[in-house]
Parts: C-alpha cells; sequence; structure tokens
C-alpha cells in the first residue's frame, strides 16, 4: 500500500492521467484551507470563486487535450451550506469541463467513503480527519478492488443527474435559498 500526502505528489496524479479522472464524493462537508475564506463569504452573501482559478485552468488544459475529469456527488438532504456552496462553484468547474452529477444518498448504493479513478486502472481512496480535511490518499492496486470501483463509478454516473436537474428536481427541498 502506497501513501500520498496532500501536496505535489496529490497534484501531480491530475496532471499525468491519460484519458479520464473520475471522483465519488460522499462527504457533506471538506474543510479545505484553500476554499475557507470563498466559503465564508459564500455564507455571508458573497460570491468569490477566484481560489478556484488554479483548478479550472487545469481543467481546461486537460480538456483541450482530450482528457476528462468527472465526478459524482452523493448528497443528503436537507442540503448543508457547505453543499450550496460547491453546487454554486459546480457551475464553474462544469464550464471547464469537469461534468459533476448529483445523487442522494437514499439513491446511492455506493461506499461511503471518497476516492479518485484515474484511467480506471489507478485508485485513490481518500482519506480524512477528524476535521474533515484530506488528510492522504491511499493506492490501491488491488485489480479485484480496482474494478469493484470502476463498477460503482459506472453505476453512479448512470443514476446521478446534472446540477441543474438536480435543482429543478429537489428544489421545494431547500436546495436554493
Amino acid at each position: 500500500m502506497t501513501l500520498i500526502e496532500p501536496g505535489p505528489d496529490f497534484a501531480q496524479l491530475f496532471t499525468t492521467f491519460e484519458h479520464t479522472a473520475f471522483r465519488l464524493e460522499t462527504r457533506d462537508q471538506y474543510n479545505s484551507p484553500r476554499e475557507a475564506e470563498a466559503y465564508r463569504k459564500f455564507v455571508a452573501g458573497d460570491r468569490d470563486a477566484s481560489y478556484h482559478e488554479n483548478w479550472l485552468n487545469m481543467v481546461r488544459q486537460a480538456t483541450a487535450e482530450g482528457r476528462f475529469f468527472s465526478r459524482v456527488r452523493v448528497v443528503g438532504l436537507p442540503l448543508t451550506d457547505y453543499i450550496r456552496f460547491s453546487m454554486w462553484i459546480s457551475g464553474f468547474t462544469r464550464e471547464a469541463g469537469d461534468d459533476i452529477r448529483y445523487l442522494t444518498r437514499e439513491q446511492a448504493e455506493l461506499p461511503h467513503y471518497d476516492y479518485w479513478l484515474f484511467d480506471s486502472r489507478k485508485l485513490v481512496k481518500m482519506h480524512f480527519g477528524d476535521d474533515d480535511r484530506f488528510a492522504y490518499g491511499e493506492v490501491i492496486e488491488d485489480p479485484a478492488v480496482i474494478v469493484k470501483h470502476n463498477y460503482w463509478r459506472d453505476a453512479a454516473k448512470h443514476h446521478a443527474v446534472t446540477r441543474d436537474e438536480f435543482v429543478a428536481r429537489y428544489e421545494q427541498r431547500d436546495i436554493r435559498r
């Protein structure tokens, strides 16, 4: 088992994949220092996505090169402020080329942890601390486990809907403020 801590080695995964990078997101809260100020502003009614520009540029470049980012977010209802914030940010990432889709927890029969799957063959299970901060990634090399995560990716993408479809379907449940 190989562990990857946040930093340059983990960041390199996003520039070296050949075809696809998929993430399953299962948490209602992420405590990322890089987005803390933007989140605080969002909750206060001020919108500032400038912190996200490096990610957006990387996604645009990958998309221009024919490499694709996608993810499925499994969310609980009612939505947390953090999930509302991430839904707002997903509008920018979608425009950059990152296909983000949504499932409710009641619809999902998926693992209850986050992972990245690169090129359908490199699996990185994400681990978080009690403070909701990303602590490290666990590179899993067992082919049977990787196949199972490919299945979960395919099932999640099949059942998930776009952000706009999700908002339209669940807005009566307080998706928008």
